[in-house]
């Protein structure tokens, strides 16, 4: 079994990227994730029409991303012995029920019901949307991670945009109408159904022929890379949710700007991200995993540091800036964990795709606490300190073998 040294792509030579199918999981993706960021681009009309508190709000949040989260590692766990390749078209048909739900439920709790239903289609989408993209990589596992993920990100970003032209406007009876485009995931997903079942009966035909030796995990050796991992995404997504949930609140409460205004400033941190997505994967490729990670998290701390001491003008770049470097991170620790583990690339993408709603969810609900018992200015100010945990990305491994989809080592 030879080394494959990461940056030079493992089957390059001898595989097409499937880029049609990359460009259809991420305009998916783009559609789930769009469709997702619109629950937090109308807080302040939740919050004005339930009467809300920033706990409530932020349990709002723990309920979507707990319920987006939990499933995950579950439904990566059984796909991964059992693929449903039109799981995926489920888990989208899940967030157009919610939508609906949302925009006409009379309380709290039905809106916290509401809310989890869209949770649901996520958690069934992400394990097996990102298998997909490592089926259809031909090697190039970051570049693939990457273009899935920065769908996702460009649907984020878009949500808060299109709740401030249409929702905020029109009304949370409006939502009903962005279940046309959850339909519309169904049917690009249905199609991705259909080359995915299709892909599995040929690996099933090339593996009668050629039966390999199933991947063994050295799992003594995963661990403390694993831990380190781990204290990374707390780092990460705790930050980030930070300004995901709790941006709009902030300018209006410190800049007294419109909430038009404030989604405007969400939408610039979010574009920032989505590009970021698009360039970690591929720079991961080229230079190692290991390095984008640390500057991604650690390089963001004096940029985070100086957020909550500049002006309104300064506000928007460090945001775009903190969104970009932060973002990039992403797709190299999802590859990175998947070459830990090989032929477990359902188990860790459920994993680290649940891990990134959870914290993320009890970030949010943790801060809106802090929030209301210590003001907005505060959480930023301790929220700051985070990205400096982007140190121990230093005492990570340098993995050097890229991994297929079996778990063989490939030159």
């Amino acid at each position: 079994m030879s080394q494959h040294v990461e940056g030079k792509p493992a089957s390059a030579g001898t595989e097409r990227i499937g880029l049609n199918i990359l460009l259809a999981i991420s305009f998916s993706h783009f559609l789930n994730d769009m469709l997702q960021s619109l629950i937090p681009a109308i807080y302040p009309q939740l919050k004005e029409s339930f009467g809300l508190s920033f706990t409530q709000i932020g349990l709002i949040t723990l309920t979507y991303q707990m319920s987006a989260s939990l499933l995950q590692p579950a439904v990566g766990f059984y796909t991964d012995r059992h693929p449903k390749p039109y799981s995926l078209a489920f888990g989208m048909a899940s967030t157009l029920l919610g939508l609906l739900a949302l925009s006409v439920v009379p309380t709290y709790g039905l809106l916290l019901l509401a809310v989890g239903l869209v949770g649901l289609g996520s958690s069934v989408f992400h394990p097996e949307s990102s298998r997909v993209a490592r089926m259809a990589s031909a090697g190039h596992y970051g570049l693939a991670q990457s273009i899935f993920q920065v769908g996702g990100n460009a649907g984020t970003s878009a949500g808060p945009l299109l709740a401030a032209l249409i929702v905020i406007p029109q009304g949370r009876h409006s939502l009903a109408w962005f279940s046309l485009f959850a339909f519309l995931g169904i049917l690009v997903l249905a199609q991705v159904g259909a080359w995915y079942k299709q892909k599995q009966a040929q690996e099933r035909e090339r593996r009668a022929i050629h039966p390999a030796a199933r991947p063994k995990v050295d799992m003594r050796a995963a661990v403390w890379p694993m831990l380190l991992l781990l204290v990374l995404m707390f780092s990460k997504f705790f930050y980030t949710t930070s300004l995901h949930s709790y941006l709009i609140f902030y300018m209006i409460h410190k800049f007294q700007v419109s909430v038009q205004s404030a989604q405007i400033h969400l939408f610039v941190f979010l574009f920032g991200a989505a590009l970021g997505t698009m360039l970690g994967g591929p720079i991961g490729d080229r230079i190692g995993r290991k390095q984008v990670i640390w500057w991604s998290i650690f390089g963001v701390a004096p940029f985070a540091l100086a957020l909550p001491y500049v002006n309104l003008f300064w506000t928007g770049p460090l945001t775009f800036v903190i969104g970009l470097m932060m973002a990039s991170a992403f797709p190299a620790i999802v590859v990175y964990a998947q070459e830990l583990f090989p032929g477990k690339v359902g188990t860790i993408s459920g994993l680290f795709f649940g891990l990134a709603f959870g914290m993320a969810g009890i970030g949010a609900a943790l801060l809106g606490k802090l929030a209301d018992v210590r003001g907005i200015d505060y959480v930023y100010q301790v929220c700051a300190w985070l990205p400096l945990l982007g140190l121990v990305a230093v005492f990570l491994p340098d993995l050097r073998k890229k991994i297929d989809e079996s778990g063989e080592a490939k030159s």
